[in-house]
């Protein structure tokens, strides 16, 4: 009769192993990012400080429309601004990722897809909840243009 062997145990160090590397990956992806937003950021104040929108100054002069200027430079600001969200929640991912918390829903708990990391990775919420507080977003503001 032939003998009965144990299963041996999966080795938790394995799957320690790749857990580590899938964060290492993790990490590098969301520095990458952050990396990419600043080189961006950089690049959008040091046209704003060369006057290389001095052209649209110039035209707008010519047209005497003012209103160039103010657009040119709302789209500049937001630009930045953009820039600086991504950055603090590229920044909070990599302290979630360091504490072991990367991946969770905000509102759920449940895990974010990996899909969905991928596309967004400082996520903090899963496709449900985020499609949930969509449609409260666009319930509220049709309540304040009706109200207001």
């Amino acid at each position: 009769m032939p003998r009965k062997t144990k299963p041996t145990p999966k080795k938790k160090l394995t799957s320690k192993k790749a857990e580590e590397g899938k964060r290492a990956i993790l990490r590098r992806v969301l520095i990458n990012h952050r990396e990419e937003i600043l080189k961006e950021a950089k690049t959008e104040i040091s046209k704003y400080i060369k006057g290389e929108t001095k052209h649209l100054v110039e035209t707008a002069l010519d047209d005497g429309d003012w209103s160039v200027i103010d657009l040119s430079e709302d789209i500049s600001l937001k630009q930045l601004s953009t820039h600086r969200e991504n950055l603090l929640k590229i920044d909070e991912a990599l302290r979630k990722l360091k504490e072991g918390t990367y991946g969770k829903c905000e509102d759920c708990g449940e895990e974010i897809s990996e899909k969905r990391l991928k596309v967004i990775p400082f996520a903090i919420y899963c496709i449900d909840c985020k499609e949930k507080r969509e449609q409260l977003e666009v319930i509220e503001r049709k309540e304040v243009l009706v109200l207001g």
